[in-house]
Order: structure tokens, then sequence, then C-alpha cells
């Protein structure tokens, strides 16, 4: 993936940065928070830059392209560890143990996580690439590949220490769960409501998604939790790109640019349908109710009580009708949220909290910030 990059041979703009420490990062349930300040300069990105397209609809792809460079390195440490290698994918040599905890998820995980992966290279590669072909600053992330990773056997060891995202202490968000079983509630339309998490524990967090060393292959059920915790995260990220990409096409001006955002946006969400299903497997029979005897991690049957019911059923893998729009009028079945306001800095703080960035410096960031402000300042031009 490094290599795709300096293909493009982009260098960072390190004028875009913001000089005056517009975000603090601290630790929270072992996650840092971003705290949303806007740029003094947050005007000048509406301004038209030379090329075909606007310096709004710039910012947008610029955006996606972030999210996609961050999307594809937590990928790679999944598939070199637990997915399909081969050459279509820059991967490690695999880790068996890990692998066939995965396999008693679904037996097609690997493959899952080799083609995700492959999706998400192609995502951020196309994306620069359209932005240099249109006269725009492609994004380059490489300055901020410094973080760990795993050091587990079949880790790729010329990228240890060379991470972007770290996948070691995630704290997950999983009322996505039963924000997308309600049929009463939608968080585009107030009141707001607290979801039930479908693994508490993950909420509480910090647990790891990979192993981090070979340490962590035994006992079983510990590297089981591991893999467990992988499934909730797959789902738990595509989610968001579920709705950060209707929610920024409805900003982009140009017809090719909303063509871009509007045909990437729907393989998020196959790939959110697809982890979804494959996350029920975490939380019901046979590998359900499972406790990590290491940590007390407890991933519950959620077919059984005190869960159980419309909200946390397993099999309810599709999104039931919800209000959209206006309460007046019938509900519909729709990707939710889809609001635009302030969509890209909440994504950012959503994957902050989620602890993938612990480690980074202040200057990533920074970077992000500014990054998500200039995309959410981008108006639609008619």
């Amino acid at each position: 993936m490094t290599d795709l990059l300096k293909d493009l041979k982009v260098p960072l703009n390190r004028r875009s940065f913001v000089k005056n420490g517009l975000m603090t990062a601290g630790a929270v349930a072992g996650a840092e928070l971003l705290t949303l300040t806007p740029l003094a300069s947050a005007s000048a990105v509406t301004q038209e830059r030379p090329g075909s397209i606007s310096a709004g609809d710039a910012a947008l792809l610029r955006f996606a392209a972030a999210a996609e460079i961050l999307e594809a390195d937590f990928w790679l440490q999944y598939n070199e560890l637990g997915g399909v290698q081969d050459a279509e994918v820059q991967g490690g040599s695999g880790n068996e143990a890990y692998t066939e905890a995965l396999e008693n998820l679904e037996e097609d995980f690997p493959q899952y996580i080799h083609d995700n992966t492959d999706d998400e290279i192609t995502h951020f590669t196309f994306l620069n690439a359209y932005l240099v072909a249109n006269g725009a600053e492609a994004v380059n992330l490489d300055q901020f590949r410094t973080l760990q990773g795993s050091t587990a056997t079949g880790v790729n060891r010329d990228l240890i220490g060379k991470r972007l995202t770290n996948l070691t202490q995630l704290t997950l968000d999983t009322s996505w769960w039963t924000r997308y079983r309600s049929d009463s509630h939608n968080p585009d339309l107030g009141p707001a409501v607290a979801f039930p998490q479908a693994v508490p524990d993950l909420f509480a967090g910090p647990h790891t998604a990979i192993p981090r060393d070979d340490s962590d292959l035994q006992p079983p059920k510990h590297l089981q939790a591991i893999a467990n915790t992988a499934a909730m995260h797959m789902p738990t990220i595509e989610q968001g790109g579920n709705s950060l990409y209707p929610a920024m096409a409805q900003r982009a001006s140009s017809v090719e640019v909303l063509r871009i955002l509007i045909s990437i946006g729907p393989t998020e969400t196959m790939h959110f349908q697809t982890w979804s299903d494959v996350a029920g497997h975490a939380v019901s029979p046979p590998i359900a109710p499972l406790t990590d005897p290491t940590n007390g991690l407890t991933f519950p049957d959620l077919n059984s009580p005190p869960f159980g019911g419309d909200l946390f059923e397993t099999e309810l893998i599709m999104p039931e009708p919800c209000p959209f729009l206006r309460r007046d009028l019938p509900v519909c079945s729709v990707i939710r949220p889809t609001a635009t306001a302030g969509v890209a800095m909440a994504t950012l703080r959503f994957l902050t909290r989620m602890g993938l960035f612990i480690g980074q410096p202040q200057g990533f960031f920074d970077f992000m910030t500014e990054l998500a402000v200039a995309a959410d300042a981008a108006t639609r031009i008619c």
C-alpha cells in the first residue's frame, strides 16, 4: 500500500497543517478524543482551485481518500494474519491459529478479509488518481506510518512500526446493532436516543482485535475472543462508511463527483451487510456465550435473556423501516444516519474514540481535522 501511494508522487502539503493546535487528544476509555474547533481558514476551502472540479468537491474526495487509506491500513493488518495470502493484496504469511479462530465464525472469513482489503486499496488509489487528474492535491499519509502493530507470526515484518492504525486498543460502540433494528428511532430525527450496546464489554474497552504477539495465541478462548472482537469491529467500521458516502454526496456539485460518491458508498454498504451477518455468529451459539479467561471480556448470546427480541435477534440483518425525513411520513428502510451537517468531523471523532489512532502524534490529528473541516464546509453549487 505504501508503494501505491508513493507511485502518485504527491507530497504531503505541510502548509495545510493547522498551526495553532485546534484539536486536543486526551485519553478517555483508552482512546483519544478530538475537540472540534472550526478552522480560521475554513472559508478558503470553498474557493475555486485550478482544475475541473471545485474546491468543495476536491475537499469531499480528499477526506474520502484519507478515510480509505486508513481503512486499507487496518484491513492489511487483518489480511496479513487472517486473510488469503496472494500477490493481489500485499500481506504477510498468515497466522494459522488466528485464521482458525476466524473460521470458527465463518469458513469464508479469510476470503472476505482479502476482498474487503482489496476494495479499500482500489478506493483510495482511484480517488487520489482522480484528484490529481483534475488538478487537485492527492492525500498521502506516509509521514504518519509510525505505529507498532502486531509482531505475531504471520505479519509482514517490514511493516512493523509503520502502521497508521492501532487494532490492539479498541473501544467499540456496538449500538449500530440495535440502531438498525429499531423501527421507531432514526438518529437524523430527534429526540436523541441511546441505543443499547450489543456487546457492552467492547464499549468499555480497550481490547485487541488481532494477536499482539504469539503469547495471544493461547489459551483458545482468549484467541477466540480476539477473533470475535475483530468480527464486531469490522461491521462497526463499515457502517460508518455506509453513512458517510451518502451524506457527503448531498454536498457534491459535480455530477461526476456525485457519481463517484454514490458508486463507492454502496460497496461500503455491501461490506457492512456481510460483516453484520458474520458478527452474528460471534454472539450466538455455538460460539456464544464466550468469556475470555484472561480479562473477562464476554460475548453474550444475543438470542437469549436478558437480550433477545427484535433489537438483538442475530438473524435480523436487514435494516428495519424507521422514520425518515419527517415523522408524518410513512416509515422507510434506509441507511441511517445520512444528515450532512458535520458528517466528516463526526466520522473522525468516531474513529478516534474507537482507539484506532492511539499513538499518533498531534500533527496527524491536525492534518485529519483540516481535511474534515474542509469536507464539512463544502457547499453544493447548483
